[in-house]
């Protein structure tokens, strides 16, 4: 909706297909939806959640196995951003490099993006 032609709106890296794979495998689902919502201290926070099927305007995002899917209103706040999925000592977890982000809390759980 808000991409250019040809181009994926968002890439996930090698680790971030292989955990997307992993999960859909495990429970039975088409894939993750990303959004964004609002909350936290820097105003908003990105959503995950398994879908089985993509909403006729969600934005489908296909790489080597691994299925995404981005909510209307996340579209124009994503595009650009990889996905990665990091695993380190105390946690893991999915890590978005989105260079639409402004400002983001201290604690790494919310976002800004320019107004």
């Amino acid at each position: 909706m808000f991409g250019i032609p040809g181009t994926s709106p968002v890439t996930l890296t090698p680790a971030a297909v292989r955990q997307i794979t992993k999960l859909m495998e495990k429970g039975g689902h088409k894939g993750l939806k990303l959004g964004v919502k609002k909350g936290g201290c820097a105003g908003m926070e990105y959503t995950m959640e398994y879908v089985d099927a993509a909403d006729p305007h969600d934005e489908v995002v296909e790489q080597d196995g691994a299925c995404v899917m981005i909510a209307p209103m996340a579209q124009m706040f994503l595009f650009g951003t990889e996905i990665d999925y990091e695993t380190g000592l105390l946690e893991s977890g999915f890590k978005f490099k989105n260079p639409n982000v402004v400002d983001a809390c201290g604690c790494g759980e919310s976002i800004k993006f320019a107004e």
